[in-house]
């Protein structure tokens, strides 16, 4: 969810619905909008009323995921969009999306545009698992993937990062000096981009998708976002109220504190999934051996910490320090399934025999974390997320300001605060945010979905983005430790919030008040109250 590359990244389903066009199924040709009126940011009529040339997903004979969406029937194609909406006449870039049509096309209803979160993942292909989770809507529906721009297929931004991330400020005044001094250097990196810097915000990416629904010739578009997919739809609702139909947001996010420093708020939230986990740890006490109660558990943690304080664990050919332990603890977050803390037990164990001086193997999940770690950015996913989140709010530039936050909390937030609270390449960014925050205040109907214990996309900021939200209906998942709720793509399912979601894309169902699924121990049969 930030540049810190270590939230878990949520599952998102942008709808584009809306009039369906008689007589416009285009095989592989072209399609043109006709709309009507135009809002106040949108683009040149030659942006909103441009073809769209479908053709084939695949670029060539090692692209598995295009030919994945070939073989799923997929169309891919681009439009172009201005890089600065404030210049439409000046320089363009191309925006790459795919298309998977609605399998029941005598009920279509429009066109669903799908985004994941990130900031700065690809989505085209990820429309197609939103086909194979949710058929009924699929059924319904276009689906839609679109890369935002800077990302994936669409006009990609790379800095060429010798690290994925500056990870944690560690114990002290020189550990926090090293942070900082890395965060420089991948922001100067950067410097060569900005004249694009400024303008790959999230304001932009929204205007982008709504150059797609007007080229695809749809009078309404309605999203369907998870994680940092639901500010990209808080934000397009802002911009565009009359261009939505049926919005649904999963895991929302706080609108007023999304940004380089959104991070510093969740310290709480995942406190409370750590410890959700060691109590689960300590009813598996015979397996992993990390305590037989929560507390012991915790304390079994604890040792980990202070012992990659005093100096780095040896885990296999990876020296483990202050810097890079809370990122991988912080894989906690990961889910609430016992599949996925069975595995996070599994990694704990080893770091415990690691910190007593016990030579170990890592698990395959811990190898492959630990060797992104220490990988350079090779495909710019960290560099373009940062560039995201600088060009949507500006980030303090005294590095002693994160520094007196990280002292303050270390009482109360010993093991994440270094890590939540550390600074980014955004206090060292080479451009200022061309735009201020866009202020969300409105009232279009929109279904908002979460859980209680979301560690990424925390209660209160669900809560936040309810109140910002008027014409907004909350479903809550109880008791519910997981990041995004919806349709199982990123986290076990709950029928009882499945279907107040589908109830609202197919049948135009909002709820008439607030409601609250339960959690239950097979994470399939959650039932509202």
């Amino acid at each position: 969810m930030r540049g810190r590359r270590m939230a878990v990244t949520g599952a998102a389903v942008a709808a584009l619905a809306g009039t369906t066009l008689i007589g416009v199924q285009p095989a592989a040709g072209a399609t043109r909008a006709n709309v009507g009126g135009r809002a106040p940011d949108d683009g040149p009529a030659r942006f909103q009323e441009q073809k769209i040339d479908w053709h084939g997903c695949r670029t060539g004979p090692d692209d598995a995921i295009g030919k994945e969406l070939d073989d799923a029937k997929a169309q891919c194609a681009e439009v172009t969009v201005p890089l600065d909406y404030a210049r439409p006449d000046g320089r363009t870039i191309k925006v790459a999306m795919s298309r998977l049509k609605a399998t029941d096309p005598g009920r279509r209803r429009g066109a669903l545009l799908y985004n994941p979160g990130g900031p700065g993942v690809p989505a085209m292909y990820l429309a197609l698992k939103v086909k194979q989770a949710e058929p009924a809507v699929a059924a319904r529906y276009d689906l839609i993937g679109m890369d935002p721009r800077f990302v994936g297929r669409s006009t990609p931004l790379n800095c060429k990062w010798p690290a994925v991330g500056i990870g944690s400020a560690g114990p002290d005044r020189r550990t926090f000096d090293q942070s900082a001094a890395l965060a420089k250097d991948l922001a100067s990196r950067c410097a060569g981009h900005r004249a694009v810097l400024p303008h790959a915000s999230t304001r932009n990416t929204a205007r982008d998708m709504d150059v797609i629904r007007a080229a695809l010739g749809e009078p309404k578009l309605s999203y369907l976002g998870s994680s940092y997919g639901t500010y990209l739809g808080e934000v397009y609702l802002q911009l565009f109220p009359r261009r939505a139909d049926r919005v649904v947001l999963d895991s929302a996010l706080n609108p007023d504190l999304f940004g380089p420093d959104l991070t510093s708020t969740t310290g709480s939230a995942v406190t409370a999934v750590l410890e959700n986990w060691a109590a689960w740890a300590a009813r598996h006490h015979g397996r992993y051996r990390l305590g037989a109660t929560t507390a012991e558990v915790l304390a079994t943690v604890n040792r980990i910490d202070q012992a990659a304080e005093r100096g780095p664990l040896r885990v296999g050919d990876h020296r483990v320090d202050s810097r890079v332990l809370p990122q991988l603890l912080w894989n906690v977050t990961a889910g609430d399934s016992d599949e996925m803390y069975a595995g996070f037990a599994a990694d704990v164990r080893v770091l415990s025999d690691a910190a007593r001086g016990v030579k170990v193997t890592p698990t395959p999940l811990l190898e492959q974390v630990l060797t992104g770690l220490s990988s350079p950015d090779a495909d710019g996913t960290a560099s373009v997320q940062t560039a995201i989140q600088c060009a949507d709010r500006a980030a303090s530039r005294d590095p002693d300001t994160y520094y007196r936050d990280i002292q303050a909390h270390r009482v109360d937030e010993p093991l994440f605060g270094p890590l939540i609270r550390n600074l980014t390449p955004c206090s060292f960014w080479p451009v200022a945010p061309a735009e201020p925050p866009t202020r969300v205040r409105n009232d279009v109907p929109v279904l908002l979905v979460g859980a209680t214990g979301d560690p990424a996309a925390t209660y209160p900021g669900q809560q936040a983005a309810h109140r910002a939200l008027t014409g907004s209906r909350l479903v809550t998942l109880r008791d519910a430790f997981r990041h995004t709720v919806y349709a199982g793509l990123f986290a076990p399912r709950n029928t009882c919030v499945d279907n107040a979601v589908n109830r609202y894309l197919i049948d135009g169902v909002l709820p008439a008040r607030d409601a609250t699924c339960l959690n239950t121990p097979s994470a399939g049969k959650g039932r509202s109250s």
